[in-house]
């Protein structure tokens, strides 16, 4: 064994494989093979409680446990593929893959325009190569990055992703590593990067078998979901090497471009160099290597910049931070709602300085969480911030997993997109979104052991208790409860489905061509009317664009730069679905403008240029 040897089973020729688990709690590890014919063959132990062997006639295809001082067998902690489940063998999969993204270099992290999907309800068969069949549509309308949920092998075949018991092992039903490498493939050849959601914080109960071979988990601290992992208690140094290097083999085996790191704030590391520090550095530097960018994108509930400021100023180094306050700001103007986090929002000045800093909660009393909350984000770039009208959380968290499209109006939904996709920050839609999905996106298990089953089912009802106005949340272990969130792609083309499908592709034509490379930002509040006018300026693209959020039209004198401004989009007139707009094409720019703005509308200008 070297340093560079990776945990888990390597092909280092076509029929010779090493081996290297982490087991410091064994006296013995054995490879035991179980297909193509059964074979015991014996690891040495080495330093800190590893074990390694490297043996002749392991092939691509090979099944095998590790046995456990000779009489408990699990599968590999680290294993890339579980081809019966999470209980079953792991299995040896060949090194190579043949790779047409050579020409591929990445994105930079400004014209990244997110879609988040969820494989296995994204179409009826769930599958990577079937994903792949739709990714012509999606950069047709104008997205730039997929976003997967996670993909870690997981108990049946029906899973948000998040009961993850395997990190490096790629969900056997979605189409395993080469289905996964076949869809990447196919995103790099259409221009699309990829992001893969990753959790870093607990492993799902079911097939858990980490705490057999060592300390993973540490009792010192909780999570919501189960036990915490180990990155600063004894021993931690592996388990850190081991979240590591399944970062490093997703973007260097699988030329993953972006991790989204599920709820770092459930990750607790009391050390003087944070896990997730070590793990910036150790992404970003193989980056380099590769020639090409790599992002890690935080979900964090903390409102801390530290996640994403540099090193040098004391910061931990990722990329950016998925931002709830935007969108609790957005949907609690639309839909009133005042219940739970909501009821933290709802005011049209919260709105204003989400666009203005990012964090609404930089550091102001949150009477939902009866403490202060947040750190100050201004002046932190607009790059370092994805910003969402919807998301697999702010939908499937919700007791019947009913959209936006739902709740509000045919105005509203038009509103909410502009808000987000007109935004400086990196905006984020969710599957369906961009044609009104009509299906909830419901929270669905396929557990199988009937404890476990009858604790989610407990627990789901519990976590709902006070929200029964809403309904009753459905069984998470019926198939129907998986079924009934598949997407009904069918609808895009269909009335006003058809019509907000075409008003996302404007919205992000508009987003390339004026928003991405602005230079300058001004947003002007106009709090009595409920509008928000935004200024983006630069390379003579100079944009206003206007968001009223009131439900009656307005009258209004509005500050207007000079020059002669053509209007590009109106949400109100008729080919939008709307009721015929009373805004002239033309405005020619002086100190004040008179308007009449029609309730939640959408206005964009952009400067004539000279010549």
């Amino acid at each position: 064994m070297n340093d560079k040897t990776k945990v888990g089973a390597t092909l280092v020729e076509d029929s010779r494989c090493e081996f290297l688990v982490w087991a410091p709690l064994a006296d013995s590890v054995d490879v035991q093979i179980v297909l193509p014919q059964d074979l015991l063959l014996p690891l040495t132990k080495g330093d800190r409680g590893y074990f390694y062997g490297a043996f002749e006639g392991v092939r691509p295809g090979t099944q095998y446990f590790y046995l456990l001082d000779g009489r408990k067998r699990f599968p590999d902690p680290a294993s890339r593929s579980q081809p019966h489940g999470v209980h079953g063998p792991s299995q040896v999969i060949e090194s190579g893959f043949p790779w047409k993204d050579g020409p591929w270099a990445g994105l930079p992290l400004r014209e990244y325009v997110i879609y988040e999907l969820h494989v296995g309800a994204y179409t009826p068969e769930g599958s990577f190569d079937v994903v792949t069949g739709h990714l012509d549509r999606l950069a047709d309308l104008g997205i730039t990055a997929v976003e997967l949920m996670p993909v870690a092998q997981f108990p049946g075949n029906r899973n948000w992703g998040y009961d993850g018991a395997y990190p490096f092992a790629v969900q056997n039903s979605y189409g395993g590593p080469n289905g996964l490498k076949r869809l990447v493939n196919a995103c790099h050849e259409k221009g699309l990067a990829v992001v893969l959601d990753v959790v870093y914080n607990h492993l799902g109960p079911e097939g858990n078998y980490l705490g057999e071979f060592g300390p993973y988990f540490t009792d010192r601290y909780r999570t919501p979901w189960g036990m915490a992992l180990n990155f600063d208690g004894p021993d931690s140094d592996e388990v850190r090497r081991y979240f590591i290097e399944n970062a490093l083999y997703w973007v260097k085996e699988c030329h993953i471009d972006a991790l989204r790191l599920d709820a770092v704030h459930a990750i607790v590391d009391n050390s003087p160099r944070p896990f997730l520090a070590e793990l910036a550095e150790a992404v970003h530097a193989e980056a380099g290597r590769l020639n090409r960018p790599v992002y890690l994108m935080a979900e964090d509930d903390l409102n801390d910049v530290a996640l994403f400021r540099p090193p040098s100023l004391g910061g931990y180094g990722l990329d950016t931070d998925w931002n709830d306050d935007f969108h609790h700001a957005v949907h609690s103007m639309l839909t009133g709602e005042q219940t739970g986090y909501y009821s933290d929002f709802g005011r049209f000045g919260q709105l204003a300085k989400a666009f203005r800093e990012g964090f609404v909660f930089s550091g102001e009393y949150s009477a939902y969480r009866r403490r202060r909350h947040g750190s100050s984000s201004l002046g932190i770039a607009p790059h370092h911030f994805v910003v969402f009208a919807q998301n697999h959380d702010q939908i499937g968290n919700r007791p019947l997993g009913d959209r936006l499209s739902g709740l509000v109006s045919f105005e509203m939904l038009k509103l909410a997109a502009g808000a987000v996709i007109l935004s400086p920050f990196i905006p984020l839609l969710f599957m369906g979104e961009e044609y009104g999905e009509t299906a909830p996106f419901l929270y669905f298990v396929s557990h199988s052991d009937p404890d476990l089953i009858e604790a989610v089912q407990k627990g789901r009802k519990e976590e709902f208790a006070g929200f029964r106005w809403m309904g009753e949340p459905p069984d998470p272990q019926a198939e129907e409860t998986f079924q009934r969130s598949k997407l009904q792609h069918g609808l895009r083309l269909k009335g006003e489905h058809g019509v907000l499908f075409r008003f996302y592709r404007e919205l992000l034509r508009l987003r390339k061509r004026f928003v991405t490379d602005y230079k300058t930002m001004d947003v002007l509040t106009y709090e009595s009317e409920q509008v928000l006018l935004l200024r983006f300026g630069g390379d003579g693209r100079d944009a206003v664009i206007l968001l009223h959020f009131d439900r009656t039209a307005r009258s209004m004198i509005v500050q207007w730069p000079s020059g002669e401004w053509i209007k590009e989009l109106d949400s109100t007139e008729n080919r939008w679905g709307g009721k015929g707009s009373g805004i002239p094409p033309i405005i020619n720019g002086r100190e004040e403008v008179s308007l009449c703005l029609a309730p939640y509308s959408l206005l964009f200008f952009v400067v004539r240029k000279e010549g």
